[in-house]
């Protein structure tokens, strides 16, 4: 039996590599959050303990979706 993955989209968010505007899923795949465009092949990973060292400037907090 396959479990389904919640995927969301970023409200506002856009793509790194194609500038499309509301087009990022974010969804965590195997433990390791996940975020992709619906309008070209930009995927990018990263673990919860990358996401603090990564971030830049005033950090409210980290978004851990369930």
């Amino acid at each position: 039996m396959m479990t389904k993955i919640k995927k969301r989209f970023v409200a506002g968010a856009k793509c790194p590599k194609c500038s499309a505007k509301d087009s990022i899923l974010l969804f965590k795949e195997n433990g390791i959050e996940t975020i992709e465009c619906t309008e070209c092949d930009y995927r990018e990973q990263q673990t919860d303990v990358k996401a603090p060292q990564k971030a830049s400037g005033s950090m409210i907090g980290v978004f851990k979706p369930d």
